[in-house]
């Protein structure tokens, strides 16, 4: 790959505000919305889905370089804030994929409109409450060390483990900015919308639910929760990745996205 090329950005205004983002190739639009750990413009991953149509990956407002607006403190204002990008870049038929956090606005996006929506993609989504109100569904990353997060997320650890040392001073501002960013959308109530899983019903487009199968931050049981309340929603799993399937299998993320992609409805 050919880094270079591959982790060039560039930013455009919407409502004010500059997003910065990621736009590459050619064809129907693809919109990647990133986890909560912020966005790599050399994934590998994107770099195949670019093959398959324009892609169209942002850094959310208050992630990476991305500027965010005081109105913007939650994952309901991000939804409304993407669909007025989408307008903005007049998408028609997209295809939008959610990874973690990402999929929680996805899904947040689509239970509002899928006016310019084709298809829709969530790889281990959070955002819902499954278990009764004594019940942790998902692992409290703010209250864990690095080491320990890596360990529940990632099938193989070192995939996800970085030397923060090693790192460009901007590379170690953005990842704290991330994290700063991802606590003020998710702290309270925790990773999760109470109204969400109400709304999911709404959702109108073929969708297809992703779940890394060695995930320990939210169980396989919480994925297919999250599927069976979509109308009409597809579960597959992702075998040797955890919370994170398009960093850990991104050939086999990208095959599977665009291989649904191309599917009759």
């Amino acid at each position: 790959m050919n880094a270079g090329v591959e982790a060039t950005t560039s930013s455009i205004t919407i409502n004010g505000m500059r997003l910065e983002l990621i736009d590459r190739g050619s064809g129907r639009p693809i919109l990647f919305l990133h986890p909560h750990i912020g966005l790599d413009p050399a994934a590998p991953a994107l770099t195949l889905l670019a093959e398959g149509g324009r892609l169209i990956a942002p850094s959310h407002p208050g992630f990476g370089h991305s500027e965010r607006p005081a109105g913007i403190t939650a994952v309901d204002d991000l939804a409304y804030f993407y669909l007025d990008v989408m307008d903005a870049l007049d998408l028609r038929d997209a295809v939008v994929i959610g990874a973690s956090f990402g999929a929680w606005i996805a899904a947040a996006i689509a239970v509002k409109s899928t006016a310019r929506m084709a298809r829709l993609v969530l790889a281990n989504p959070l955002g819902i409450k499954v278990g009764d109100r004594e019940t942790r569904d998902i692992l409290d990353i703010f209250a864990m060390v690095e080491n320990e997060f890596v360990e529940k997320t990632f099938a193989d650890p070192a995939v996800g483990t970085r030397d923060y040392r090693a790192m460009t001073e901007d590379a170690v501002t953005v990842a704290a900015r991330n994290r700063e960013t991802a606590a003020l959308y998710a702290w309270s109530p925790y990773m999760h919308d109470p109204k969400l899983k109400g709304r999911l019903h709404r959702i109108d487009i073929p969708t297809l639910v992703l779940w890394g199968a060695a995930d320990r931050l939210a169980g396989e049981n919480y994925g297919r929760a999250f599927c069976a309340a979509v109308p009409g929603a597809k579960f597959e799993l992702v075998p040797n990745a955890g919370h994170f399937p398009h960093i850990e299998q991104p050939k086999v993320f990208a095959e599977r996205v665009l291989a649904f992609a191309e599917t009759n409805a």
